[in-house]
């Protein structure tokens, strides 16, 4: 049975989108405006300014009972017009998602009750997408002013007991040349998922880490968080490196933007190896641009094409 367990949690692709966790008993939008994010930005300044990422970001997770949940912060050198502009409409997320190894399949599709993100996850591996997880997050534009912009995606449902995936995007204007995101990944766990995870991680996962460092070994290295936090902390920085391939792109002729996100999310990740290392290069590329070009003919025109 548990052998069971972690096989469909490895194809379910929960190691790679084992998105965070319960917003428990608070609202799924984060009850911000501008000026509380630039607050955040401010409380964590020093952070911001020395950590072990030597840029200015910062990883957090948490794990509340029932779920896990990662936060990432980041100061962006781009005008809020650039990023606030790019990351709102619900089509260009599908550019964003489509670069995590574990994405297969992205669609976003507008209907009378509302925008809805169309996601087929799976394993690392090129699989069959009958052999992958189905999901359907709403795509809510929570607030889009001159200067601040919230995105909510949700899904009440996931494999194996999961349940109310969150995607929390929030941008603020720091200044005329400066943007400060935050982005939160969460989801609800029962039993079956529980016993799922805990034995991923007691074989296959037993070595993989986060990045929050929670103490030092006797050789003066750092010794990272693991267990279902580590996962969290992976995939956030995934899929932050996603969001930053994708806005390091949009400077160029929308026929190269593809490409330079392909390896800009790859040198992203393998700044990384002992957290993020999955696949080689031409190994990533290859599953990729096959996944892209087996896209719907409007949503694989729409990454070779469209500029925000």
């Amino acid at each position: 049975m548990l052998k069971q367990l972690i096989r469909q949690f490895r194809h379910a692709g929960l190691a790679g989108l084992a998105l965070c966790c319960s917003f428990a008993a608070a609202p799924w939008a984060q009850a911000q405006d501008a000026a509380a994010l630039r607050a955040q930005h401010v409380a964590l300044r020093d952070t911001l300014a020395a950590n072990a990422f030597q840029r200015p970001l910062v990883i957090e997770s948490s794990e509340p009972i029932g779920g896990l949940r990662g936060d990432v912060y980041a100061r962006i050198e781009e005008p809020f017009a650039v990023v606030g502009r790019a990351l709102q409409k619900s089509d260009h997320w599908c550019d964003i998602l489509m670069l995590h190894l574990n994405v297969k399949q992205c669609s976003a599709n507008d209907a009378p009750l509302g925008t809805t993100l169309g996601l087929i996850i799976g394993s690392k591996y090129d699989q069959a997408l009958a052999n992958a997880y189905r999901f359907e997050f709403a795509y809510h534009v929570v607030a889009a002013e001159a200067d601040y912009l919230q995105v909510v995606l949700s899904a009440d449902h996931g494999p194996l007991g999961t349940s109310r995936y969150r995607i929390v995007l929030e941008v603020v204007a720091l200044d005329a040349g400066r943007s400060f995101l935050h982005m939160s990944y969460a989801y609800d766990y029962g039993f079956v998922a529980r016993v799922a995870m805990e034995g991923y991680l007691a074989t296959i996962g037993r070595n993989k880490v986060g990045f929050s460092i929670v103490g030092y070994k006797p050789d003066g290295l750092p010794q990272y968080i693991g267990g279902m936090r580590g996962v969290v902390e992976r995939n956030t920085m995934r899929y932050y490196l996603a969001i930053e391939a994708y806005l390091g792109a949009l400077s160029l002729p929308p026929a190269q933007q593809v490409e330079r996100r392909l390896a800009d999310w790859f040198a992203g990740i393998e700044r990384y190896p002992r957290q993020l290392h999955e696949l080689e290069l031409g190994e990533y590329l290859a599953l990729k641009r096959g996944q892209m070009q087996r896209l719907p003919a409007r949503d694989q025109s729409a990454l070779l094409t469209e500029t925000p």
